[in-house]
C-alpha cells in the first residue's frame, strides 16, 4: 500500500541532523513542562501511599509487583511498609536508569521516595490501624481505584513505582515469553503466596484489587477519549469520504492500494476517530457502500497532523 506521493530515502547526513535535532528537543524540555511533571508523580506517588495505608494493609489484601512483595514481607517481619519498598525498588532504579534514561531514573526515585515516606508517615499516625473501610470487598474495589490513579500518573508523567516490568524486559531478552507474560506470572506467584500468608479469601480480594487497579491505570494513561483508526476500501471512496468529512467533521487521507489476490488497483480512506463516532462512521459507511470493506482499531495515542475536529454545518 502506498500513499500518493513518492517520498526519497533520507541521507546519513539528513539522518545525523535529525538525530540532532530530537536531542535537542528533548534537552529543551521547559522548566513548566518539568515542574508539571514532577507534580503529578509527587501526587500519584502519595496516593498509592495512602491506598496502601488505609485500604490494603489493614485488610491484608495486597497488590501486585514489587509493591506486593514488599506488603508480604512488611507483614512477616513487623516492619513499616515503606521500608521494604524503597529498598526493594533500589535495584530497579540501576537497571531502569541502564534500560531507560537518566530521567526515567530520576522521576522514578522521587517517585518511590515520596511513596515510601507517604506510608511511613501514615503508619507513625496510626492512621491505618483502623483505615478507612473494614469491609475487605469495599477495600478491593476502593483501594483499587486510588493506586490504578496513582500509578497511572507517574507512568503516564515518565516514572514508575515498580520495578518489575524493567526485570520483565530483562526476562524476556533470555526466555520465549513477552514481557507482559513475564509480568503476569510473576504477579500470579505473588498473588498466590498471599493465600499461604494472609489467607485465600484475602488472597482473592487481592485479585480483585489487582484487576481493578490493572484498568484503572489503563484509563488514566489513555483516557476515556480512546481514539480509533478506520481504513475503508471502497469503490465509493470519494462519497465516503467527503460525508465523513462533511457529516462526522474528520479529515480524511486517501492511499493507493493493490489486491493482493487481484492486483486491483484501489483506494484506501484512513482515518481517525474517538470510539464515541465509530457508530455513527459505521452508519455513513452502511449506507453509502454496504459491500465497502471496514477495519477498526484501537490507537493508545495520537499526535501531530490535524486530528483536531472540524465543526459540523
Amino acid at each position: 500500500m502506498t500513499e500518493h506521493n513518492e517520498q526519497q530515502e533520507p541521507t546519513q547526513s539528513e539522518n545525523h541532523e535529525l538525530l540532532k535535532n530530537v536531542q535537542q528537543q528533548h534537552q529543551k524540555m521547559s522548566i513548566g513542562q518539568r515542574v508539571n511533571r514532577l507534580l503529578l508523580i509527587l501526587l500519584g506517588s502519595i496516593l498509592v501511599s495512602i491506598s496502601l495505608e488505609t485500604f490494603f494493609v489493614p485488610n491484608d489484601i495486597i497488590d501486585g509487583g514489587i509493591v506486593g512483595v514488599s506488603l508480604i514481607t512488611s507483614y512477616l517481619a513487623d516492619l513499616p511498609l515503606g521500608l521494604f519498598l524503597f529498598i526493594f525498588n533500589l535495584p530497579f532504579l540501576f537497571l531502569g536508569y541502564k534500560q531507560i534514561g537518566k530521567t526515567f531514573a530520576i522521576f522514578t526515585l522521587i517517585g518511590v521516595s515520596t511513596m515510601s515516606l507517604g506510608t511511613f508517615f501514615l503508619h507513625s499516625i496510626h492512621f491505618a490501624d483502623e483505615g478507612l473501610t473494614k469491609d475487605p470487598l469495599l477495600a478491593a474495589v476502593f483501594g483499587g481505584v486510588v493506586l490504578g490513579i496513582g500509578v497511572g500518573l507517574v507512568i503516564r508523567s515518565g516514572g514508575s513505582l515498580d520495578g518489575t516490568e524493567i526485570v520483565a524486559i530483562l526476562f524476556s531478552k533470555k526466555l520465549p515469553f513477552s514481557v507482559g507474560e513475564v509480568v503476569m506470572f510473576f504477579n500470579l506467584f505473588i498473588l498466590g503466596t498471599a493465600g499461604f500468608v494472609f489467607g485465600w479469601n484475602e488472597a482473592m480480594y487481592s485479585l480483585i484489587a489487582y484487576f481493578i487497579a490493572f484498568k484503572m491505570i489503563d484509563i488514566t494513561i489513555e483516557g476515556f477519549d480512546e481514539s480509533k483508526s478506520v481504513w475503508i476500501i471502497s469503490d465509493n471512496y470519494t462519497e465516503i469520504g467527503d460525508a465523513l468529512l462533511q457529516r462526522l467533521g474528520r479529515g480524511v487521507t486517501y492511499l493507493n492500494g493493490e489486491g493482493g489476490f487481484s492486483h486491483d488497483q484501489k483506494k484506501v480512506i484512513f482515518t481517525v476517530i474517538t470510539r464515541l463516532e465509530e457508530a455513527k462512521l459505521k452508519s455513513i459507511v452502511e449506507e453509502l457502500d454496504p459491500a465497502a470493506f471496514l477495519a477498526v482499531g484501537s490507537i493508545h495515542d495520537v499526535k501531530g497532523g490535524r486530528f483536531k475536529k472540524r465543526d459540523i454545518h
